[in-house]
């Protein structure tokens, strides 16, 4: 519609006859239809509001990243679009592009601007349009190319690891095996000091065959087994192989479970192996003993949550951001591995994973696995204003 044309329309409203109001009528009728068939044409989403947030119009595209129908025209937006607020997005003479995710129906990565409609008379804005593009494939192909990028660099190094490291392995174990066979025609008292020699090689042995097993864990491609299954159950099993190793370092477990934790569709032996990880990691934060775990569930309609809390000695802020890269660790003899191992398993499952920590205070892990939709988020760091004053 030309620039001015309502406003010439609604100055001569009292003047001109039926007829041509008749005529004017029919030219609006037509010119909604072209520019309704225009946005519907689009990929991206349109959504126009009014000045207090109510939707005049939405186009297919927009109904479908959100999920929603013709009926929320008339309403308003973030009453439809949990997680979305008004007062935050909405700024007077200004246009805003924010990133945004959201989890129904479909888990995607959206930007949109949301725009002031001005009036050619005064620049008084009566409403706003907003504009949603979706970007879920394109920061897909990013995370995918930087992931891809780490995984074959972790796959030429334990391809040579396995090579130059494994064969090596098997041949000291099996001379090990005759050394001890040979200890065992000594004296007692000749027999003793060798043979705690022979028990810290086969440690160290035994060290580096599980550095070798992290590192093809790491980037074996593996999918989901997944099947209905007690994630309690799981947690209980791994408590138990790792009984003995927290009884000797004199670490006390609390459970707090909560009662009707649902039942998930999930790869038992994946998640056997994240609680290992993590509970091993925890333990081995109080290398002095004396040490608590507390691991609580909780649940609502939409997440299941699962924290693992220790009371060991915390992880230092500069460390905090490369906790999921490859040979990044707290441990003097850790590989770095172990971490990156869980944060793939939970993100397979849909899930994702948070660690909060302070030095000498201990390390909370929250693990959290969806049930349902999800309200949107907003992504923080993203967020643009453009004045157009």
């Amino acid at each position: 519609m030309k620039s001015g044309f309502l406003e010439k329309l609604l100055a001569r409203l009292d003047r001109i006859d039926p007829a041509e109001a008749q005529q004017l009528l029919s030219r609006l009728i037509r010119e909604k239809g072209f520019l309704e068939q225009v946005f519907e044409a689009l990929h991206e989403g349109v959504i126009v509001l009014d000045a207090e947030g109510l939707v005049t119009f939405i186009n297919g595209a927009a109904q479908r990243f959100f999920g929603l129908g013709d009926e929320i025209v008339g309403e308003r937006l973030t009453q439809r679009i949990p997680g979305l607020d008004w007062e935050t997005i909405a700024k007077p003479g200004k246009t805003v592009s924010r990133d945004l995710e959201v989890f129904y129906p479909d888990n995607r990565y959206l930007n949109f601007y949301l725009s002031p409609i001005t009036s050619n008379l005064g620049g008084e804005s009566f409403g706003w349009v907003m504009l949603v593009r979706d970007q879920t494939r394109s920061r897909e192909q990013a995370a995918n190319e930087l992931e891809s990028e780490r995984l074959n660099a972790l796959t030429l190094l334990a391809a040579g690891v396995a090579h130059e490291i494994g064969n090596p392995l098997n041949s000291l174990d099996i001379h090990l095996q005759l050394l001890e066979r040979k200890l065992r025609k000594l004296p007692p008292g000749d027999r003793k000091p060798l043979t705690e020699h022979l028990d810290t090689a086969r440690r160290e042995i035994q060290r580096l065959d599980t550095i070798l097993r992290q590192f093809l864990e790491a980037i074996r491609p593996t999918s989901p087994q997944r099947e209905r299954c007690e994630l309690h159950q799981v947690l209980q099993d791994t408590l138990k192989l790792l009984e003995p190793e927290l009884a000797s370092r004199n670490i006390a477990v609390e459970l707090d479970l909560a009662d009707g934790f649902p039942a998930m569709e999930l790869d038992a032996t994946q998640f056997q192996q994240v609680f290992y990880n993590l509970l091993r990691n925890a333990y081995q934060a109080m290398p002095s003993g004396d040490g608590r775990i507390k691991v609580s569930t909780s649940y609502n309609d939409y997440e299941c949550r699962i924290s693992i809390a220790d009371t060991g000695k915390g992880i230092d802020p500069e460390q905090m951001g490369s906790l999921f890269e490859p040979y990044q660790t707290t441990k003097q003899s850790g590989t770095g591995l172990g971490l990156l191992i869980v944060r793939r398993v939970v993100r397979e499952h849909g899930g994702e994973i948070e660690i909060e920590s302070e030095p000498d205070a201990g390390t909370t892990i929250l693990i959290l696995l969806p049930r349902g939709p999800k309200p949107v988020r907003l992504l923080e760091s993203s967020d643009r204003v453009i004045d157009i004053d």
